[in-house]
């Protein structure tokens, strides 16, 4: 392919082990064939063609190395491109595929991902017929009548022995739908870089085989193991998974699950015989991977007790809980309403009619419409993953995305006009790593919306029926989507455009709803069908067909039976006026509940995302809640405490893991420039941090009488005298080691001590306009679909006795870090480690880019030693020696063209960057009286003008000029207040913030080095006696200069910043004598509390 010059199959070919940033062989391997694709396209004067692959293909690139792609992009200026020194030996095209073919053999070789996939296996010539002997045996297991000695006379079809009287039992019938699916072998496993990638448009293994997810099999020779998500019961399947087998036949011991789908035994759809006539000793089959820890369980963890009646006024026709905060409910009537609930006090809290926001923007047939019959109900409510946004999908046209601040502020976002007539189903999903939204309606059409926009991204056509319902899912990086029509027809997509990728039907073809469990493992589905019987099934993802049937469901129900999941254990439907549940692995009905009596036929169910609270609707209008003990124990907890905070609160939803009642404590805001701010209350929010009321303006007295008065230290004692907030953390709490803002300044990014990284992300939205970092939102902690991590390389010593040092580059596209292993290069998109280099001893201690050039790094080592080194040619250009202990700082200014570097030994030192010469050192002064400690670090730092210098050590904060590295002022805090752990300038440098071991934080001026603001522990930090917290580095955002994060030793990360009112950090102190002191000791001031 590559001497024809077939790039596009090349790639496809590659894909199917890597792709482009999986590392640098595999980019340098796309790189390679996407250049020789450009030149040969400037060869022949196609600039056109040429242009099209610059942009197209080889653009991706530019953010790896942005000289490099100006340096391609430069050859269209030139007639012919061998005029670059470069390419002054390109011949002529076929020896340079020739070339490039001997560089992709060796880049191949090179590349760990093709590792163990470049020679064929070896296996027995006798592999087949063990496989055929073991695929036997168990159909033999199977029959009804085994016989001892079975005729086995053909292999096309499952075998069976005859009936006792001499009748022949009848062939299995096949499925004629599993003939339209590609069979699961012919695709690469999910992740997996398998040797036969088809082409784009087939399906992953998932899809073909209904989403299972293999164990890769990139051989003939595939290992053993769990193929499938589940334990089916069915001959083919039990091959894929050891198990304890159900008889002493010694013909069981030759299954080994060599192979997925050697003679897969086909059968009918539904299958209620093949499962009816397993050995008793069999059913129920476990979950796989299912504890027995998690099988014992009591009927108590079912919420059954009724705890609460809501009054709707109007027929429930869908309930969602808030994801966080599980108090909450949102409802959905038949007459457009929707309504959201307090259910701990049945109160209330929001309330929207339904009305059309811009008739004008309508279709004229929903004009039409509405004109005709303004009246709508609602199908589905649904809230967006973090809570912040819902949708609600109307029966006539219209979808509407609401955001939800708190309390009764809902806001309205988006209108869509998304289908033709009644739209069914809404769903949010993340195809792209950015949140959308799914619809589907009476038009026979599933579309997928852009959830910030409203923009239209897919549509999905192939239905011959109205689409009832829509499951969005992933596994691992595949993004897909259930959908199933009245028709009973159930099919799937990729986000693609390329059309349906499975056609089945769903058990008598039933109107269903599908759903998967809360661990993403298991899929279920629920549907009436049109003669009135019900179905609720588990499938076999493996084998895209009905792995269980639940027995319990009655016969016609009015409507459709709706159901729902639970704690990855229990399913419950609404049925015969009552709420049935079952036990996921159980067929048989587990219990039922009335509800105390007043359920419709059908009732409407929702459980919350723990499984303790279950919401019903009622038959006259309204909505029961169901509790178990744990329930019940939260809605006390919750009755206890006020919630009215929340109802006034604009910030009220925090994204955050806990399930936290508003506080009530309502704090006074003490004064603090003289009497500035008149007393007002304040709003304790989920994470203690305080935000006035929005309509309560603080009195602010005549400027000339402030100016009058004399200056005085702003003091923050209270929580209500800023903003802060502590970022929602689900992962392990180790103490944050590193902090830094991206330079978008709309994440922050931190370093445990444990050698995982954590990102914060802010979404742009009606409360957050800029989508900029902000204590009125909160982030969301962001993890790639992958779910993996960025975790350091650890040496063999403890973590926690490592240096961790990061460098984030300037398009914030990768992060370079180490913490005490080797050094990796992280994609910041993907959480892929890209590159790992430089394995210790010496281990680097701190990093920094080249301002100039993202491809030179200065790297500080524990043994004091500066290593200059060339990521892209992987080598090191240049060591400085001149400290005594190890690097704890680096620093360059594109003015002065120097890097300073700041040692554990107390010295600056300059370097020229031209030739990497040392210009200058000094010593630090130690003020007298105080005793470093041997190991301290110093962190150096450039003024935004690139000449003067912060120098920060735990006796001082010192500014000196460079590149003579004067010290210019000097300013040693109170010894109350414990040595300093960080500090840093704030973006525009005017001020330094800086933080001490007692937990507090200071403001200086920087031209002065005088404090003007202190803040207290108790204003950022929750009372806790018990444990001490500090910070240990700070952040300063890189847009808001009165905004920074802290990062605590008790691992949490908390952004700060001052009252709206205020608007800064205090005054900056009069000058002494027109001029600031060279050296200044602490303002003197109350005594922080310590911690």
């Amino acid at each position: 392919m590559v001497t024809n010059g077939e790039w596009d199959e090349v790639e496809k070919y590659l894909s199917g082990f890597t792709k482009v940033d999986d590392n640098r062989y595999s980019m340098k391997i796309f790189f390679e064939i996407r250049k020789q694709k450009y030149l040969e396209a400037l060869d022949k004067r196609d600039r056109t063609k040429a242009v099209e692959i610059l942009v197209k293909d080889l653009k991706v690139f530019s953010a790896f190395n942005e000289e490099l792609f100006k340096e391609i992009t430069h050859l269209l200026t030139l007639e012919n491109f061998r005029e670059n020194e470069q390419l002054s030996k390109y011949g002529d095209t076929k020896s340079a595929r020739g070339i490039m073919l001997a560089e992709l053999k060796k880049l191949i070789e090179a590349n760990p991902l093709f590792r163990d996939k470049l020679q064929f296996p070896t296996f027995k010539n006798s592999r087949l017929r063990t496989l055929i002997n073991q695929s036997l045996n168990w159909q033999h297991q199977l029959c009804k009548n085994p016989r001892p000695n079975p005729d086995i006379k053909t292999l096309f079809v499952d075998h069976s022995c005859g009936q006792p009287n001499g009748a022949r039992a009848p062939s299995p019938v096949t499925n004629p739908l599993m003939s339209a699916v590609p069979k699961a072998g012919g695709f690469p496993p999910l992740g997996a870089h398998g040797p036969f990638q088809p082409t784009p448009a087939a399906l992953p293994t998932s899809l073909a085989g209904w989403m299972a997810n293999p164990t890769p099999v990139p051989h003939p020779v595939a290992s053993a193991g769990p193929i499938g998500l589940t334990a089916p019961n069915n001959a083919a399947a039990i091959l894929k998974r050891p198990r304890t087998p159900p008889t002493n036949n010694p013909a069981l011991d030759y299954q080994s699950a060599d192979s997925e789908h050697v003679l897969k035994r086909s059968r009918p759809f539904a299958m209620p015989d093949e499962v009816n006539n397993l050995p008793v000793t069999i059913l129920p089959v476990p979950y796989a991977g299912q504890t027995h820890g998690q099988s014992s369980y009591s009927l108590d963890d079912l919420p059954k007790t009724v705890v609460m009646t809501l009054s709707q006024g109007s027929a429930v026709k869908s309930m969602d809980f808030h994801p966080v905060q599980q108090i909450l409910l949102l409802v959905g009537t038949n007459i457009g309403d929707i309504m959201v609930w307090e259910v701990g006090s049945g109160e209330k809290i929001a309330h929207k009619t339904f009305k059309v926001w811009d008739l004008s923007a309508c279709s004229m047939p929903l004009q039409a419409s509405l004109a005709n019959d303004y009246t709508v109900s609602v199908n589905r409510v649904v809230w967006s993953p973090d809570g912040a946004l819902f949708g609600v999908a109307y029966s006539k046209h219209i979808v509407h995305i609401y955001s939800y601040h708190g309390g009764d502020d809902l806001r309205n976002r988006l209108e869509i006009e998304a289908h033709a007539g009644s739209v069914n189903d809404l769903a949010f999903s993340y195809p792209n790593k950015q949140l959308s939204v799914v619809t589907c309606g009476e038009d026979r059409v599933i579309k997928v919306w852009d959830a910030a926009s409203g923009a239209k991204q897919h549509t999905f056509e192939g239905h011959e029926a109205p689409v009832y319902s829509i499951c969005p899912h992933h596994k691992e990086n595949i993004q897909f989507i259930f959908s199933t029509a009245t028709d009973g027809k159930i099919k799937a997509w990729l986000y693609d455009n390329m059309g349906s990728r499975v056609d089945y039907n769903a058990p008598g073809q039933s109107s269903t709803a599908m759903q998967y469990s809360a661990d993403g493992t298991r899929l279920f589905s629920c549907g009436t069908n049109k003669e009135g019987e019900s179905f609720l099934v588990e499938w076999n993802e493996s084998e895209g067909a009905v792995k269980r049937t639940y027995f319990g469901l009655g016969k016609r129900p009015v409507g459709v039976v709706q159901f729902d999941t639970t704690k990855n254990r229990f399913l419950a439907a609404g049925d015969e006026f009552s709420v049935k549940f079952w036990d996921m692995d159980n067929l048989n009905l587990l219990t039922s509940t009335p509800a105390d009596g007043g359920l419709p036929p059908s009732p409407c169910i929702r459980f919350n995302k723990e499984g303790t609270l279950l919401a019903v609707s009622t038959d006259d209008n309204g909505v029961k809640i169901l509790a178990n003990s744990d329930g019940v124990r939260f809605l006390r907890t919750v009755e206890n405490r006020s919630f009215d905070a929340s109802r006034v609160a604009p910030a009220a939803i925090v994204k955050a893991p806990s399930v936290g009642p508003f506080g009530s404590n309502n704090a006074t805001i003490g004064t603090t420039i003289g009497d500035r701010a008149a007393p007002v209350a304040a709003i304790v929010g989920t994470n203690n941090d305080a935000r006035t009321l929005a309509d309560i303006k603080p009195r602010i007295t005549d400027e000339s009488a402030e100016k009058s008065r004399i200056w005085k230290l702003t003091e923050i004692n209270e929580p209500s005298q800023c903003r802060s907030l502590r970022l929602p953390d689900s992962l392990t709490a180790m103490r944050v080691s590193r902090l830094i803002y991206t330079n978008s300044g709309v994440a922050i990014l931190a370093l445990a001590s444990n050698a995982v990284h954590k990102l914060w992300k802010w979404q742009r939205n009606d409360r957050n306009v800029t989508g900029k970092a902000t204590t009125s939102v909160a982030p969301q902690l962001w993890q790639p679909s992958s779910g993996i991590l960025m975790t350091n390389d650890i040496s063999d010593t403890n973590p926690e006795d490592a240096v961790p040092c990061f460098a984030l580059s300037k398009n914030d596209s990768y992060v370079m870090s180490a913490s005490g292993g080797k050094i990796s290069l992280f994609n910041m998109m993907t959480f892929k480690t890209m590159t790992t280099f430089m394995p210790p001893p010496p281990a680097a201690t701190f990093l920094a880019f080249h301002p100039q050039d993202n491809n030179i790094i200065a790297i500080g080592m524990d043994d004091s030693s500066i290593q200059i080194y060339n990521v892209r040619v992987d080598e090191v250009k240049t060591k400085l020696k001149g400290h005594q202990k190890r690097i704890t700082g680096l620093a360059f200014s594109h003015t002065l063209n120097v890097l300073v570097s700041s040692g554990a030994d107390s010295q600056l030192c300059v370097w020229s960057t031209d030739g990497w010469e040392k210009q200058a050192s000094k010593f630090l002064q130690i003020p007298n009286g105080r005793a470093a400690s041997p190991h301290a670090e110093t962190r150096v730092q450039f003024h935004l003008d690139q000449i003067h210098l912060l120098a920060v050590h735990e006796t001082q904060i010192a500014i000196f000029e460079a590149p003579k590295v004067e010290c210019l002022k000097q300013w040693v805090p109170r010894e109350a207040s414990g040595p300093i752990t960080h500090a840093t300038y704030s973006c525009d440098s005017q001020s330094i913030y800086v933080s001490f071991e007692d937990g507090s934080v200071g403001v200086l001026t920087a031209s002065t080095l005088r404090l003007r603001c202190r803040i207290s522990p108790a204003a950022y930090l929750p009372p806790n006696p018990s444990l001490r917290v500090f910070p240990l580095v700070i952040a300063a955002h890189p847009s808001d200069p009165n905004q920074f994060a802290l990062g605590l030793t008790d691992g949490g990360v908390q952004i700060v910043e001052p009252l709206e009112s205020e608007g800064k950090w205090g005054t900056s102190p009069p000058a002494e004598n027109g001029a600031g002191p060279s050296t200044t000791s602490g303002v003197t001031g109350s005594e922080a509390p310590q911690r």
